[in-house]
């Protein structure tokens, strides 16, 4: 975990215990709101992807490329911190929480790179298989809205950011190419009949994303059952931004890809059990991001030279197992 990210999670923590008092002015509404910290670990298992759009009579895929980065899977651990009512049944009131996630470097399976290129049909013409590692895994989640309880249930509307961060290298493996005749014609053969076959050794590629979600969100929940837990919620965004670069390293070149407007989506769940003021939980989410889109710009050794005429976009789909365990104060 770097430098930043941990000053980012402690700044956030004062910012909430600075405007949270405001909602409990008095002492007998202090008594019913409570902080609570927690700490646990996880996995994530999906996938990201990266795309590049064709122009116009340059292929006749719906793509000119896409890679696939694989998460399967990617272990972290995590750190909360929230605020709210100690009964969520009890009335109606102020929530906020935050969450860090900071995954472990390790390999995560394999990273695919296809292509289509053929000017005259969208059979695939490249396609590269490499080991991936996901060397950085980031998350940090804040949230905050108000509870409402109704009968033995209790409603959450609430707003959310997210800001994710990952790097990712592919190294090894192999490239295959189907055989394009006459040469530089745009037309090839299927890349079954006797491709062209390259190996590949050491660090040939990395990749990183960086996200930005604003979304709205709700969930419902009960501890009719107490000492037990349940809520369902639910995210939602059309807003989504994604600044991702590209470096082959072999070749010198980096593309920098800033794209932005992919739907979102994350359902998820929760049961936990209260056993004094220690609160154990067990929550799985999936979280979905559709294609993104925007302008992709072009250098060599790290230097930026122009704008690409090709549109790149980004996109995302994981689930998200995570323990925890919280202390109430």
């Amino acid at each position: 975990m770097n430098k930043t990210t941990v000053s980012i999670f402690f700044i956030i923590i004062y910012l909430l215990s600075a405007i949270n008092p405001v909602y409990c002015q008095d002492n007998e509404q202090i008594t019913k709101y409570s902080f609570s910290f927690g700490t646990g670990f996880g996995i994530i298992w999906g996938q990201a992807f990266e795309y590049v759009y064709p122009v116009p009579g340059e292929t006749k895929g719906e793509l000119l490329s896409e890679l696939i980065w694989d998460m399967k899977p990617v272990c972290y651990a995590s750190f909360s911190a929230d605020f709210g009512l100690t009964d969520l049944l009890s009335g109606p009131g102020f929530f906020s929480s935050l969450s860090l996630k900071a995954g472990i470097p390790a390999y995560s399976g394999v990273m695919e790179d296809r292509d289509w290129q053929s000017i005259v049909n969208s059979n695939l013409t490249n396609f590269s298989s490499h080991e991936n590692e996901t060397n950085e895994h980031v998350r940090v989640d804040l949230t905050a809205g108000v509870s409402f309880p109704m009968n033995f249930l209790y409603i959450k509307p609430f707003i959310s950011g997210s800001w994710m961060h990952f790097i990712f290298t592919g190294s090894n493996g192999y490239s295959q190419y189907a055989k394009e005749t006459p040469k530089d014609s745009g037309i090839y053969e299927p890349i079954e009949d006797a491709p062209v076959i390259s190996l590949g050794y050491g660090k040939l590629i990395t990749y990183q994303q960086d996200w930005l979600i604003l979304a709205a969100g709700c969930s419902i929940g009960t501890n009719i059952l107490y000492p037990v837990h349940f809520e369902l919620s639910f995210k939602l965004s059309p807003h989504t931004y994604c600044e991702a670069t590209d470096r082959h390293i072999r070749r010198g070149r980096i593309f920098k890809d800033l794209t932005s407007f992919g739907l979102f989506l994350e359902p998820g769940c929760s049961i936990s059990l209260d056993v004094k003021k220690i609160k154990f939980s067990l929550d799985a989410s999936y979280r979905y991001i559709s294609r993104t889109k925007g302008e992709s710009y072009y250098g060599y050794n790290d230097k930026i030279y122009g704008i690409s005429t090709n549109k790149a976009g980004a996109a995302l789909s994981v689930m998200d197992f995570q323990f925890l365990i919280k202390l109430t104060l």
